[in-house]
Order: C-alpha cells, then sequence, then structure tokens
C-alpha cells in the first residue's frame, strides 16, 4: 500500500512537467506566429505614399478630429469618388459603416500623420487576422499542425498580404468575419459566453462593412438548421439581437444615394454593353479572381492522391468523418454565400471584395495538407514550397525591404517644396492623395464640382493615363486652359502611372516601375 502511495506522489510532478510543456509549446507557437506576422505585414509599412482609396479613408478619418463625426469634406475639398452620392447636404458620411474611420482617427490623433500611422491601425488588424487563423485551423480541423499550417498559407498569399497592409477597412472586415466564424464554433462547443463573442464580432463586422455582416450569419444560420438544430435557437437570438442593434444604422445608411453613384451608373452601362446580367458577368470575373489569386485549382489533386495512396495501402476507402465534412460544410457555406453578395452587390469586379473568402479558402487547404502530412510530413512542405515559388512571394520580400517611388510621391514632394499656401492644384488623376498630404485647393476627381477655379491654377498635375471617369477635367483643362501660360516640370524617378500602387493582383507593382514616362506638373508662370 506504502509503495503504491509512493509511485502516484513520484508521478505527479511528471504529469504536471507534461502539462506544462504543452502550455509551453502553445505559446512558442503563438510568440512564432505575431513574430513571423509582424515582418511580413509592417516591415516597410510606410514607404509608399497613399493612393486614392486609401488617401480617401484618411482625409475622412481626420475630419473626425475637428467635427466629431466623418464628413466627406474638410471645408476646402471634397473627399467624393462617386459624384457626392456618398453624403447629403449636411456632409455627413453614409456611403460606409464608420469604425475604420474612428479607429484611424484615434491613430492620427495619438501618432500623427505619417503614412505608417495610417496603415498601422488596419496592419495591426491583420496580424489578429493571422493570428485567429492559428486559432480557427485547430479549432475547425482539430490538430495544432492544422494551426501552423494555415498561418503558412495565410502569409504565402501576397494578394492577402497587401490588403492586409492598406489604409482601408478591409483588414478588419477579414479579422471579424473570422472571430465570428471562431465565436459560432465556440457555441456548437458549448462553452461559456461563446455567444456574446459572436454578438460582438457580428456588430463590430457591420460597423467595419456592413455587406459582409449578412453573409456570416447567413451562413450561421444555415450551417446550424442542417446539424446542429439544439443550437438554432441560440444562433437566431443572437443574430436577431445583432440585427436590432445595428437597425438604426440599416435605416439610416438605406437612404444613401446609391444608384445616384457613378459607380453604379457605370455599372449599368457597362452591363448593358456586354448584354450580360450582373450575376453572370461579374460571377465569372469573381470566380477567374478566386482560382487564380486565392485557391489554385491543383491543390484539389490532393485529396485525390490521399485517396488513393490510402486505398493503396488499405484497400479500403477512408471511413467519412462527420465532424470534419460538418466543418467544410461551413466554410463552403460561408464562402457561397459570401461570393454570392459580393457578386450582386459590388459596384465592380474588383479583387477586394472577395477579402473575407481568402482565408477562408487558405482554411480549406490547411486541411487538405493536414491529411496528407498523415502519410509523410514532407509533402506539405513541397507543396508550401511550390506555393511559394509559383507565387509572388520573392516579388513581396523585394517590396518589403526596398524604396518605391511612384507619381503621388513625387507629385506631393514637389508641390510641398514650392507651392504657396492658396495655391490651386488641377489634378486629371488621384486627387485625395494631394488633397491628403498638402492644404491647397485641388480641382478634379470624381465630383461634380465647378471647374471654372482650373482657369487660373497655379499646378497642373498631368497624369497621362486617365479613366474615362476623369475625362470631365481632363476636356475642361485642354479646352480653357491656356498652355503657353505654363512650363513642364518632368520628374525623373517618378512614373506616370494610373496609381500610386493599389493591391489589385495584376495591377500591384512590387518595385519602381521602369518602362513607364517620367511625370510631368505644370506650373503657371505668366498671367
Amino acid at each position: 500500500m506504502a509503495k503504491k502511495k509512493h509511485q502516484r506522489v513520484a508521478e505527479q510532478p511528471k504529469a504536471r512537467r507534461g502539462f506544462v510543456d504543452e502550455n509551453k509549446i502553445e505559446y512558442l507557437c503563438v510568440a512564432l506566429v505575431l513574430i513571423a506576422a509582424s515582418l511580413m505585414i509592417l516591415l516597410n509599412l510606410g514607404n509608399q505614399y497613399l493612393w486614392q482609396d486609401e488617401a480617401q479613408t484618411a482625409c475622412i478619418a481626420k475630419t473626425i478630429l475637428t467635427h466629431g463625426i466623418p464628413l466627406g469634406t474638410d471645408g476646402v475639398n471634397t473627399f467624393t469618388q462617386e459624384w457626392g452620392a456618398e453624403y447629403g447636404k449636411d456632409f455627413v458620411w453614409r456611403w460606409h459603416t464608420w469604425l475604420s474611420f474612428y479607429v484611424l482617427a484615434l491613430f492620427l490623433k495619438l501618432f500623427g500623420t505619417s503614412n505608417f500611422v495610417c496603415r498601422l491601425p488596419f496592419a495591426l488588424f491583420g496580424i489578429g487576422t493571422v493570428l485567429m487563423g492559428y486559432y480557427l485551423g485547430k479549432s475547425l480541423w482539430g490538430t495544432r499542425r492544422a494551426g501552423v499550417l494555415t498561418v503558412a498559407l495565410l502569409l504565402l498569399s501576397v494578394p492577402l498580404l497587401l490588403l492586409l497592409r492598406q489604409c482601408r477597412q478591409y483588414s478588419m472586415a477579414i479579422f471579424f468575419s473570422m472571430w465570428g466564424l471562431y465565436a459560432y464554433l465556440q457555441i456548437l462547443e458549448g462553452r461559456k459566453h461563446a455567444g456574446v463573442a459572436f454578438g460582438a464580432a457580428a456588430v463590430l463586422l457591420f460597423q467595419s462593412y456592413h455587406v459582409y455582416y449578412g453573409a456570416l450569419v447567413a451562413a450561421v444560420i444555415v450551417h446550424a438548421a442542417l446539424f446542429h438544430r439544439d443550437k438554432l435557437r441560440t444562433v437566431l437570438l443572437v443574430s436577431v439581437i445583432t440585427a436590432l442593434i445595428n437597425l438604426p444604422w440599416i435605416i439610416w445608411l438605406a437612404g444613401a444615394k446609391f444608384s445616384a453613384s457613378l459607380s453604379y451608373k457605370a455599372k449599368a452601362e457597362m452591363l448593358e454593353r456586354s448584354h450580360v446580367s450582373q450575376l453572370r458577368g461579374f460571377g465569372r470575373r469573381f470566380l477567374i479572381l478566386t482560382y487564380r489569386h486565392i485557391f489554385p485549382i491543383p491543390l484539389l489533386g490532393i485529396p485525390v492522391v490521399v485517396t488513393a495512396i490510402n486505398w493503396i495501402k488499405a484497400r479500403r476507402l477512408p471511413r467519412p468523418e462527420a465532424r470534419m465534412w460538418n466543418r467544410v460544410t461551413l466554410l463552403i457555406l460561408f464562402i457561397a454565400i459570401n461570393f454570392l453578395a459580393v457578386t450582386m452587390l459590388a459596384p465592380f469586379p474588383h479583387f477586394r471584395y472577395l477579402a473575407p473568402i481568402i482565408p477562408a479558402c487558405w482554411l480549406l487547404a490547411a486541411l487538405m495538407l493536414d491529411r496528407a502530412m498523415r502519410i509523410h510530413w514532407s509533402i506539405g512542405i513541397v507543396v508550401l514550397g511550390l506555393l511559394a515559388y509559383m507565387g509572388t512571394t520573392a516579388d513581396y520580400f523585394y517590396e518589403i525591404t526596398h524604396d518605391y517611388d511612384g507619381p503621388v510621391e513625387g507629385t506631393v514632394k514637389h508641390l510641398r517644396a514650392h507651392a504657396q499656401e492658396g495655391d490651386v492644384v488641377v489634378c486629371t488623376r488621384e486627387d485625395m492623395p494631394i488633397k491628403w498630404y498638402t492644404n491647397l485647393r485641388v480641382i478634379g476627381g470624381l465630383n461634380l464640382e465647378d471647374l471654372s477655379p482650373a482657369l487660373n491654377a497655379k499646378w497642373i498635375v498631368w497624369r497621362t493615363d486617365c479613366a474615362w471617369t476623369d475625362r470631365r477635367v481632363v476636356k475642361f483643362v485642354q479646352k480653357n486652359v491656356a498652355v503657353s501660360r505654363y512650363r513642364a516640370i518632368v520628374l525623373q524617378g517618378y512614373p506616370d502611372l494610373s496609381f500610386e500602387n493599389r493591391a489589385e493582383p495584376g495591377e500591384h507593382l512590387f518595385r519602381t516601375a521602369t518602362n513607364a514616362p517620367p511625370l510631368r506638373i505644370y506650373e503657371r508662370v505668366r498671367e
């Protein structure tokens, strides 16, 4: 009896050491995830100047510091890209929900107005997204390896990393979507306060980007109805509460003049010219973007190979795992409903509107790799290496370790050095960055304002590659402004491009363009 008691006492320290070691491994994994994500997302974050959409976010956020609410004007310039449809006569912004503007305004108040600070809050949500990928991968597929694989796949997804580094609400929408899915899984497991966590994630998602809120709530309700009837009442109750909390915003946003906007009129004309429905035309484009830049089709060969190997080894197919297919269905529902929502509601088929879908697709890929690595660990390493080699990872590493020069940077530096207070600037592309970086009156952009001040403008920023939406300014200058009064200034080293540098795959530049003509700015020298 004494001997057995002694054995039990002796075993206790060993059990405790095992418990501590498990915690240490978890802490180490989290630390490594945070370090890797921080390096990939924060490095060289402030090098590039803000492009059009980023500068719009910054301009609107800055108005909060003086007026307490986001406005579409600072009293000198307006910040519309939709012919003024984003606000009413009071200029109160109602095109987007406001959370991203308030978060950025707080950072501007605390840390100033540098490029790095403008992108920092969104980059931090990006780091949180990668960490959430680790926990969501573990929770979905039941292994730490699946969580680590999810992180690796997210950090190899250059299109995702570019979005996470933008001064725009995309990283917030991705983070709160993933948090919502994670909280829903906790509801299914009966975790305490899981309903509160899901409700908070859903409300914050609405306040970040309202379209994705509906997709998240619809996905979990349908999933609960199909697989977890015992949790359906809880999910419905929490979803109704979040809808009631957001109801005042829903009613207020419904009054926005979306149908009068430039984007939606352009979309209607484009679809009419092409004789296709939005579902068909936009759906095809979003599908192409998905398999080119989010989920490569060859990855579907992994489960086929795994199944074939298992058949060869055991002469039988593996038994279906009910829990696994349950969770796979959740992600597929989430992807499909988001895909349908952006296809029907997006003004244009831009890649950035697919943002919340990207981590969900990589979570499915992590499952495939996790199952393949049960056969041999090297399979996962080979696949990850191929993804890095065949993608743009090397180009991304170059970007975050080297300087980049674009047309906005050249324009802003020259105007800051030579323009005087009260000067009027006419620009034929990307008016928002000039409005953000200078205190000058800027004529141009996607608004319907009076162009007569352009007749005596001190500066004309002439970007040759102009979209049809900017042609109004171009035609006015060509018809009414005497070129003989101006001298051309060639800014060598600053290429004349469509945008400073946006995150759209296929358009993003990882290094300064050397095959474009230099930017030209015109200064008035004669009255």
